[in-house]
């Protein structure tokens, strides 16, 4: 977890106002922090870290593309990422995360914020990904078709008998 180790913001040492982080995540970040929905990507986060009399303000801005596979044909696709997320920290007495309001230990008073860059990256993510169309696998794409089946090519010929018997009870 060392790779993560520069994640980490020192609350309990920052002075009042706002201190800047910037940082440049891509593969070897998404494979530390061992997530499900990412991978692979490219991204530029600005993380702002205001402190007040009694919180932090902390505002991430996430920019660039992260690596999803394709709903359709299994291949990677790029995805963009362009979005800005507030979270609240406070030092208390435990660690205790309640979504958007985080707080952090007063003895260690440190926040690591990788797994926050993680979420919300994912976050970002529409829960349907594919290709434009014409952009999928041919290979994946023609395997696909083989496997569909028509209306027409499920009907199958009627039993006369059972034929007779639906133009029965059409008619009454």
């Amino acid at each position: 977890m060392e790779k993560l180790d520069s994640y980490k913001v020192d609350l309990k040492g920052m002075s009042e106002g706002t201190v800047s982080y910037n940082w440049h995540v891509d593969d070897d970040f998404f494979s530390a922090v061992q997530g499900p929905e990412i991978q692979q990507g490219q991204l530029d986060v600005a993380l702002r870290v205001k402190r007040t009399a009694e919180a932090y303000r902390l505002v991430f801005q996430l920019e660039g593309t992260v690596k999803v596979l394709c709903d359709r044909c299994l291949d990677y696709m790029d995805c963009p990422i362009s979005a800005e997320h507030v979270l609240l920290a406070k030092l208390g007495s435990e660690y205790a995360d309640d979504g958007d309001l985080i707080v952090v230990p007063e003895e260690d008073g440190v926040l690591d914020v990788a797994w926050n860059i993680y979420e919300f990256a994912a976050l970002e993510i529409p829960l349907r990904h594919v290709h434009p169309e014409g952009e999928c696998s041919q290979q994946m794409t023609s395997a696909l078709d083989s496997l569909t089946t028509t209306e027409e090519e499920t009907e199958k010929p009627i039993d006369p008998r059972w034929g007779a018997l639906a133009q029965l009870k059409a008619k009454s």
